[in-house]
């Protein structure tokens, strides 16, 4: 095993540096979980009869991991943050390949349970390394073009699907069997062809809990909360209510990445220019609308044309999450970078994992009413994305701070 540190890391090859790696990653697991995405809700209705209560059951088993991602702090003092990722990402890529072969309800579990393992642990450990490989300066840039990465991977996966679906009359097992088997290549090849990267701050191998980052976990808790209706009920809407087809879902899916592809590298430069306050603030502010929007789908019987508008706005705001990952870089002491990604990510998995089974029972009473909640929850995350500060940074991390700090100037 060779390890480069990252200050040497521009003599190498273009396409062996650590961002390269990043992106490869970042097109990788796309492949596996947007097509299981993608697959998944027509899925578990055709194949397994799921109704609102098992699909909130489901996914309050796929985010059980996430709620366990502060296990990362352990497996990093035996094995690196690389190969662990790497790890994780092949998992992924084994779980959805497998899925299709069980077609009942504890096997939809099964796997979803193994594949969410590597999901959840490979996305811990990427946040960790994009936050220690990419300067500060250029983080909100390159993290625009990695999303926008990832956006073309999906839109490779979900036109592929709407192309050949119905054309070559495709079977679950196959297009899940396909797209995780190139995922889990991918990972092998990447630990093969790239040396294991230094970091030149070592990373506290331990739990990290600082008050100091306390705005920084209230935003991941809510960001964990807000994103579960979206991820769970919005695109479990288009299959109950409208009857969409698999090609159907997977062509709103299209725009949605297409969108993604073209404003990810846009909102980068804007979340650089405005600053992370304002971009999290226009993201929340647009968060409300949609979900309040969603509600009145089922409260004054808007159409399928509108909610599929409001998907794609939907996911469109979501892609700027990205500003709390730089928010997070500017005030974080470099060697907590690794434990706290691992720890944030529990936090922003503890509505997870009892949300989705609590509010299937909500969806079967008022499917409007969990939208409207949703949008309670965009608000609250809204105030507290005022808190922050214009130019965060360690002794910086909230207006508070920023005020008590203004007179030493």
């Amino acid at each position: 095993m060779r390890l480069v540190p990252l200050a040497q890391a521009p003599d190498l090859p273009r396409w062996r540096q650590p961002v390269t790696l990043l992106f490869l990653m970042a097109f990788a697991m796309p492949i596996a979980f947007a097509t299981w995405s993608a697959l998944l809700n027509n899925f578990v209705i055709e194949m397994a009869g799921f109704d609102g209560v098992n699909i909130g059951w489901l996914h309050t088993v796929r985010e059980i991991p996430g709620f366990l991602a502060v296990g990362v702090i352990a497996l990093i003092l035996i094995v690196r943050e690389q190969v662990l990722g790497l790890a994780s990402l092949c998992l992924l890529g084994i779980g959805t390949a497998l899925t299709g072969f069980f077609p009942s309800y504890y096997g939809i579990l099964a796997l979803t349970l193994l594949s969410s393992i590597g999901f959840h642990y490979y996305e811990t450990v990427n946040q960790s390394l994009q936050l220690q490989w990419i300067a500060k300066e250029r983080a909100p840039q390159t993290l625009g073009w990695i999303v926008a990465a990832g956006s073309a991977a999906s839109l490779l996966s979900y036109g592929t699907l709407v192309v050949s679906w119905k054309a070559f009359d495709l079977s679950y097992s196959f297009v899940y069997m396909t797209s995780g088997g190139i995922t889990a290549a991918i990972a092998i090849i990447c630990m093969i062809a790239y040396p294991q990267f230094e970091s030149p701050n070592p990373q506290n191998k331990r739990m990290v809990l600082r008050r100091r980052y306390w705005l920084y976990y209230a935003l991941q808790f809510m960001s964990g909360a807000r994103r579960q209706i979206f991820v769970v009920f919005a695109a479990f809407m288009m299959v109950e209510r409208f009857g969409f087809e698999v090609h159907e879902v997977t062509a709103l899916f299209l725009i949605n990445f297409v969108a993604n592809m073209l404003c990810a590298p846009l909102m980068g430069k804007a979340v650089a220019r405005f600053g992370e306050r304002n971009a999290l603030a226009f993201e929340y502010v647009g968060l409300i609308c949609v979900f309040l929007a969603y509600g009145g789908i089922y409260w004054l019987g808007w159409g399928m044309m509108v909610a599929a508008a409001l998907y794609v706005l939907d996911h469109l705001f979501f892609a700027l999450a990205f500003a709390l990952k730089t928010y997070f870089q500017k005030i974080a002491d470099p060697a907590d970078i690794a434990p706290t990604a691992a720890v944030a990510f529990t936090i922003n998995h503890i509505a997870a994992v009892f949300l989705p089974a609590s509010l299937g029972y909500l969806w079967v009473v008022s499917p409007g009413g969990v939208f409207w909640l949703a949008a309670g929850m965009a608000a609250t995350s809204l105030c507290l994305a005022l808190l922050i500060p214009r130019h965060p940074e360690p002794g910086r991390e909230t207006i508070f701070q920023a005020r008590m700090a203004a007179p030493a100037e």
